[in-house]
């Protein structure tokens, strides 16, 4: 049987205000609030709140046939427990049918997959207990930022208890494989991998409402037909977008909610079912290994990391950046630590890029490069200040190395804990 794996992507990053060279050491808040309160209330009442009811509706409407996905970053949560609870409340609704699956990823949507491994792991567990401190779930599959994904960063998810992973169709790295199937890591077999159908996916995200398209106008019949059509071994299409496709980058009157509500109507009748990312990988063994030496991504159509680090300016912005993980991770000053993590997102640096600074309200990569830096002076002065450059590297390790050492020893006290209450349970 032919299964629909759907899964959408919530972020949105807190804006930086503009912030000026003299702003630097005398100004510690960087975010623009109205413009973030305006675009979360924008894309609220045009995209998730419509979206979300048409989910629950074709959920009801099949008889919980119909199953979805969400990766929705703690950046863009905490935006909307502050200004849309609403949406909060609709979500934890949809929870409730379990026809949802909450995805894991970096709470901030940051690089810290390429550039921090220790900072990557930890915002996966602070995301992985937000989703669950609120939905009530634990997120058992990941989808990193912008889907990057490399051997590498395999391996780390791995390491971290994740048996799924969600990549991108990138032709470098599948060759002429389909994406219509379950794939597994290059040496770590376990490890799961399922691959979003470039063209299915960009069919409903970007080319939907274009009249000089050649498909215009995708019906839901249509679509349905070219998955029912393909060859019978594929057994798993990945249909991967943004969130904000529905209502806000395909607009309500060019008929997307009506396309989509139509899908599982046609899907049933082809007997195509629906799946989650968790269910789809434990369902099927993998039809081959994939090798990412190198890491991939989304956007673009290199799928690479050029639209965040393609530039002297990125390169620049993220040594800088990156270089005071330790240090700041040491912090216990809870304002740094938030700002720590919403300087991160990776918009920020994607708005430095030459040739790909989509969603920038900047005018030129320059000033965005140049407004970010202001900030990221100001902050490194408040992380300088509680563990100073000065300390020497040798003296900050054998800290870090302390703490570290704590961990694990509460981690196998905690261990020998859980043997002993078994044992007595027993």
């Amino acid at each position: 049987m032919k299964n629909i794996c759907f899964y959408f992507q919530l972020h949105q990053p807190l804006r930086l205000k503009r912030y000026r060279f003299f702003d630097i050491g005398q100004d510690h808040y960087y975010f623009d609030d109205f413009q973030v309160e305006d675009r979360i209330r924008t894309v609220v009442e045009q995209a998730y709140l419509p979206a979300n009811r048409t989910i629950a509706e074709m959920i009801r409407s099949s008889n919980g046939k119909f199953k979805c996905a969400f990766s929705i970053s703690g950046v863009v949560l905490e935006q909307l427990e502050q200004f849309a609870p609403e949406v909060i409340d609709s979500f934890k609704e949809l929870a409730k049918t379990h026809c949802v699956e909450f995805l894991a990823q970096p709470y901030a949507h940051s690089l810290a997959s390429v550039f921090d491994a220790a900072e990557f792991e930890m915002q996966v567990e602070m995301h992985a207990a937000k989703i669950h401190d609120l939905f009530g779930v634990t997120p058992t599959a990941f989808a990193n930022s912008e889907l990057i994904y490399s051997d590498e960063i395999g391996e780390l998810i791995y390491k971290m208890g994740y048996r799924t992973a969600l990549i991108e169709e990138a032709k470098h790295v599948m060759g002429w494989k389909s994406p219509n199937y379950v794939y597994s890591h290059s040496y770590q077999p376990k490890l799961k991998l399922l691959v979003r159908n470039l063209k299915l996916s960009e069919d409903i995200y970007l080319r939907f409402s274009n009249p000089s398209w050649t498909d215009f106008p995708l019906t839901a019949e249509k679509y349905i037909h070219w998955i029912a059509s393909s060859p019978q071994e594929e057994k798993i299409f990945n249909l991967w977008m943004g969130y904000e496709t529905f209502g806000q980058l395909q607009r309500f009157e060019s008929g997307i909610f009506d396309f989509l509500k139509a899908i599982p109507y046609y899907a049933m009748e082809h007997q195509i079912g629906f799946v989650l990312p968790s269910d789809a990988a434990k369902k099927a063994e993998p039809a081959a290994a994939l090798q990412s030496p190198y890491p991939i991504s989304w956007w673009g159509h290199e799928k690479d990391l050029s639209p965040w680090n393609g530039n002297d300016l990125q390169h620049e912005a993220l040594q800088k950046l990156y270089s005071v993980g330790e240090r700041v991770r040491l912090c216990q000053d809870k304002p740094l630590l938030h700002d720590w993590l919403e300087i991160q997102s990776a918009e920020h640096f994607r708005y430095m890029s030459h040739k790909d600074a989509f969603g920038t309200n900047y005018e030129t990569a320059y000033d965005a490069f140049m407004n970010y830096m202001n900030v990221l002076a100001d902050f490194l002065e408040r992380v300088d200040a509680q563990y100073p450059t000065t300390i020497d590297n040798e003296e900050l390790n054998e800290l870090l190395k302390t703490i570290n050492n704590q961990a694990k020893e509460i981690e196998e006290l905690e261990t020998k804990l859980k043997k002993l209450k078994s044992r007595k349970k027993d």
